[in-house]
């Protein structure tokens, strides 16, 4: 295996989390029948470059096809943070009427909404029908493709350049980096601007996030890798924030080389930050391997505790870290009967392995367990808030990452 970036060879280890499907492929009642397909899910490091990467064991295409189920309208948390990002991103680049906006991996049209609420002209690039169709519902304009150079070419030629290009979360899920990356200069105007998110490794690594690895995400991301990809594509950062969704994020501001924005003292004091915690060093990397198994051995011992015990347990959140977490536990529904999720997209099917029924919320009322385990553990304190009623029959609340963590519905 070579890096997808640099093209070294790999033989660093990350974390080897064993097999799973991918964390996105929910089965449907008929599909429970049937095999399910498991791939590795190992990670290597590139000692030249940083990047911390999966191999791509099935064509991306088929990960992120019509049938995908992420919808980013259904958390609180995200759709405030979006509406905070929009505003924060029209004032700073003094965005108007006369501007245009490009969303790279645009979903259900959650974020482009606020653009367009306040007349700017913008356009979402969603290479998945359901989501590309819930935002066209909305007025979101939206085309229906992968991005990478030949998408932003015929952008270009066919609409003209744009002034800022937003790229939330979905560096991560390109397994051809330097095409995605590639294709930000060429559709952006001289003194246009980009901004990316991604989780941030060096958080990852802190916190034992091992659930946020998954084979939709194909990279594991600091900002000295960004920052080598970018320039090797002709981009140049000139500020970086840290943000706290997916349990510690980077936001990038990026422009063409040489273009107008001076970079702040931010970039190079978060760059030195990832350099102190030893991001440079192979024993960094080596060490994650126990970390996982130790927050792993902690979940699967409480959820085996309460079956001994006859307590009652089921989990909240269909997320994708959360089945990383019970494949890599191999947890069952013998100890985790149900999860409720709020999207309807995901309700009345079943989490890729481990076959869980995924059901609505009144579920929870019906059956008064005595844990809601919260997989989504990035959203700890909305979820907490917004079933607080459990406390009712002495319900509790259960985290399993960085440590498990049990706490009342009246401490949340």
């Amino acid at each position: 295996m070579k890096c997808r970036f640099c093209a070294e060879p790999l033989s660093v280890g990350f974390a080897d989390l064993g097999t799973a499907p991918p964390s996105n492929a929910f089965l449907t009642a008929q599909q429970l029948r049937e095999p399910e397909t498991w791939f590795p899910l190992e990670l290597f490091t590139c000692l030249a470059c940083g990047l911390v990467q999966v191999d791509e064991h099935q064509d991306h295409r088929r990960l992120f096809d019509a049938d995908y189920v992420y919808f980013s309208s259904f958390s609180s948390t995200w759709l405030a943070h979006a509406r905070d990002y929009a505003q924060r991103a029209i004032e700073r680049v003094g965005l108007g009427s006369n501007s245009r906006v490009l969303e790279v991996a645009s979903n259900d049209g959650y974020l482009l909404r606020h653009f367009r609420d306040r007349g700017i002209p913008c356009v979402g690039i969603e290479p998945t029908a359901g989501t590309a169709a819930a935002a066209r519902a909305q007025g979101i304009e939206t085309i229906e493709r992968f991005f990478g150079r030949e998408a932003a070419t015929q952008f270009r030629r066919d609409r003209g350049p744009v002034d800022l290009v937003v790229a939330n979360n979905v560096l991560a899920h390109v397994p051809d980096i330097n095409d995605f990356v590639a294709g930000f200069p060429l559709v952006l105007a001289s003194h246009g601007v980009v901004t990316v998110e991604f989780p941030h490794l060096m958080q990852l690594v802190a916190h034992s996030q091992f659930d946020t690895i998954y084979h939709e995400h194909f990279s594991y991301l600091s900002l000295a890798t960004v920052q080598r990809i970018f320039a090797a594509h002709g981009l140049a950062i000139w500020d970086v924030q840290s943000l706290p969704t997916h349990g510690g994020s980077l936001r990038v501001w990026a422009q063409r080389a040489g273009g107008p924005w001076a970079a702040t003292p931010a970039v190079a004091a978060m760059l030195e930050t990832e350099r102190a915690a030893g991001m440079h060093s192979a024993a960094y990397y080596t060490g994650f391997q126990a970390q996982a198994e130790t927050v792993k051995n902690a979940f699967l011992n409480f959820l085996l505790e309460c079956r001994r015990d006859g307590r009652r347990v089921a989990a909240y959140g269909a997320a994708a870290k959360g089945n990383t977490l019970l494949n890599f536990a191999g947890v069952r529904a013998d100890l985790l009967p149900f999860v409720v999720d709020a999207s309807p997209h995901k309700q009345g099917r079943f989490l890729p392995g481990s076959r869980i029924p995924v059901v609505a919320e009144s579920r929870l009322r019906e059956t008064r367990p005595d844990f809601v385990v919260i997989l989504p553990w990035n959203l700890r304190d909305e979820i907490a808030a917004q079933l607080s009623y459990i406390g009712e029959w002495g319900g509790r609340f259960v985290t399993a990452v960085p440590g498990l963590d049990i706490f009342d519905a009246a401490a949340s």
